[in-house]
């Protein structure tokens, strides 16, 4: 069997991976390949609009074979910005990269200067973009036109989230496994059920910091697989209700997380259709008061949220109109 080619030399690649796509792949792919020893600086400062720290999860999710520095200098992004812009990178880079690299891999046309104040020698990589034809700048304008260029761990990031919510027994598993149906995605199920059938239904109040975590891991995970929209049974503020009609309290870290978690849309289910009981239903005589608290919920918290209701095949018709104006008018 013929042997590889040995790998020698230290290389190093610089950018913001704002977001990180399928070019950034083919870049630090190629120079993984071409050196033994591989270093990633993801750059970022505060004004920038996706989180630095966030990049720098993302890239070491990525690339975990790969020594990646999270660089947070708030110096000049351009060469127009200072007079001393290159003597003012050098020093950054040599202070988190003492030892000079052998090579220097880039796709833009800064590499070559870049190359040079460190004294190392540059290898382009794809500058026309004829291999991978894409950039971060195209990505964040219309993340759903590229998302086949989205890795896995940072569509998330992109996915509109779209809540079913409401009382009981007004359809929304069934609204939310059809929807994603249509949609060609998932659907984040309601955690507590399947918690709750083991016990014949019943909830203790210790039950409920379960079903809240239970529903972050669940929405959390399926958010990777989802394609450009994700559909959830339920939410943290569904629990925040339920917890404070069973037991008049619940537990402060679920009422912070659900004011941090947000979703693109809400489609809140009247209660115009028939009460089907089973045994994690309770309150048939409260569906309207119940109606009125989600719908406080929401409105003091500024959720967008649109109030779905009449027969089924109604329902489905306004849930994906409404869907449907998120999905092309943001």
């Amino acid at each position: 069997m013929e042997k590889g080619l040995q790998k020698t030399g230290t290389g190093m690649i610089l950018g913001k991976f704002m977001p990180p796509h399928l070019g950034h792949q083919y870049l630090i792919d190629f120079a993984r390949n071409y050196v033994d020893r591989l270093t990633v600086l993801v750059c970022s400062i505060q004004s920038e609009p996706i989180p630095g720290y966030l990049r720098y999860c993302w890239m070491r999710e990525m690339f975990p074979d790969v020594e990646v520095v999270h660089v947070t200098d708030e110096i000049p992004q351009e060469p127009k910005e200072h007079p001393d812009f290159w003597q003012i990178w050098y020093g950054t880079i040599r202070r988190v990269l003492p030892t000079r690299p052998d090579y220097v891999f880039a796709s833009e046309d800064y590499g070559w200067k870049l190359a040079e104040i460190l004294g190392a020698t540059y290898i382009p990589v794809d500058h026309m973009r004829s291999t991978v034809n894409i950039s971060g700048t195209k990505v964040r304008q219309d993340p759903f036109a590229n998302w086949n260029y989205i890795p896995p761990c940072v569509r998330p990031y992109f996915v509109r989230r779209i809540c079913i919510f409401g009382p009981e027994s007004t359809g929304k598993s069934t609204l939310a496994q059809n929807l994603a149906s249509h949609y060609n995605t998932v659907w984040v199920s309601e955690y507590a059920r399947g918690l709750l059938d083991v016990k014949g239904g019943w909830c203790d109040f210790e039950d409920i910091s379960k079903i809240a975590r239970g529903q972050i891991a669940s929405e959390n995970a399926l958010a990777r697989q989802a394609n450009r929209l994700l559909f959830c049974d339920t939410d943290l503020l569904t629990t925040t209700i339920w917890s404070d009609v069973l037991f008049g309290e619940c537990p402060e870290w679920i009422h912070d997380e659900a004011n941090r978690r947000t979703y693109d849309l809400y489609l809140l289910l009247d209660v115009d259709v028939p009460w089907v009981d089973d045994n994690q239903r309770f309150l048939p005589h409260l569906r309207e008061e119940f109606r009125d608290r989600c719908i406080q919920s929401l409105e003091s918290r500024g959720r967008r949220f649109v109030v779905i209701r009449g027969t089924w095949a109604e329902r489905f018709e306004l849930s994906v109109a409404a869907v449907d104006g998120i999905l092309h008018n943001g």
